[in-house]
């Protein structure tokens, strides 16, 4: 299944997978939205994969969110997962 990305308001709604194949463009498009935003929130209800490329992915557009004082979040389901997976890389 192909990655979409649909702006909602200040919501946007991600659908598919996010995988090796797609992590790069996700990371690419978010980065720069982050960029030229106040701050950034995504939306994973219909994602349907999340891989390891794609926990890096979101780690770096975190990480970024961070560096630049921007707020960053991830609503849906298993977004309280993924902010686990990010604490857990910063302790290790």
């Amino acid at each position: 299944m192909a990655l979409t990305i649909t702006r909602k308001e200040k919501i946007f709604e991600v659908a598919g997978q996010i995988n090796a194949t797609t992590a790069g463009y996700f990371k690419t498009h978010f980065t720069i939205t982050l960029n030229s935003s106040k701050g950034l929130t995504i939306d994973i209800n219909k994602v349907t994969e999340i891989d390891a490329s794609g926990i890096r992915a979101l780690q770096s557009i975190y990480n970024d969110a961070q560096s630049w004082n921007k707020p960053f979040h991830i609503i849906g389901i298993g977004s309280k997962d993924i902010y686990d997976e990010f604490r857990s890389s910063k302790v290790a």
